[in-house]
């Protein structure tokens, strides 16, 4: 288990980058596709991805729907989780997820950014902070995912 307290080492294979997300058989053709998630950065120990603010994400008063708020916290936490994993032996699935709504978007960009909170054998926890253009928090989420095997 990795004790993410004391480490600063990348948890995530060199090989996984936001271009190598985009468009992958984890994100085409789903959800994700269809409200226009895109991944934008990979860090050592965070996955960062944006989402617009537009007809597709907004709720009937103009502002961010909180349902797609937790839609890009669920994109972003079982991406990561994914990434985590050997694809041949296990797979992914969410547990459960909770999001606190705390301020709102109307137009532009939302940015969610996942961390984890803890990698098991298991299960997994992961953070996801979501931001508008201006840096406001819009969303915090957690989301508990089970990993299985095949």
């Amino acid at each position: 288990m990795l004790n993410l307290e004391t480490t600063l080492t990348r948890i995530f294979p060199e090989h996984v980058t936001a271009a190598s997300l985009n468009g992958s058989r984890l994100t085409e053709g789903g959800m994700a596709e269809h409200i226009g998630i895109e991944f934008v950065e990979v860090g050592a120990n965070f996955i960062t991805a944006k989402m617009p603010v537009d007809h597709r994400t907004r709720q009937p008063m103009g502002l961010l729907h909180g349902g797609a708020s937790v839609a890009l916290a669920e994109t972003i936490a079982s991406v990561a989780a994914y990434c985590l994993l050997d694809w041949e032996k296990q797979y992914a699935v969410g547990l459960e997820i909770n999001a606190n709504h705390i301020r709102s978007a109307r137009d532009g960009y939302v940015y969610g950014t996942a961390t984890p909170l803890h990698i098991g054998k298991t299960t997994q926890v992961w953070q996801t902070e979501i931001r508008d253009d201006h840096q406001n928090l819009i969303c915090i989420s957690r989301m508990t995912v089970a990993i299985l095997n095949k």
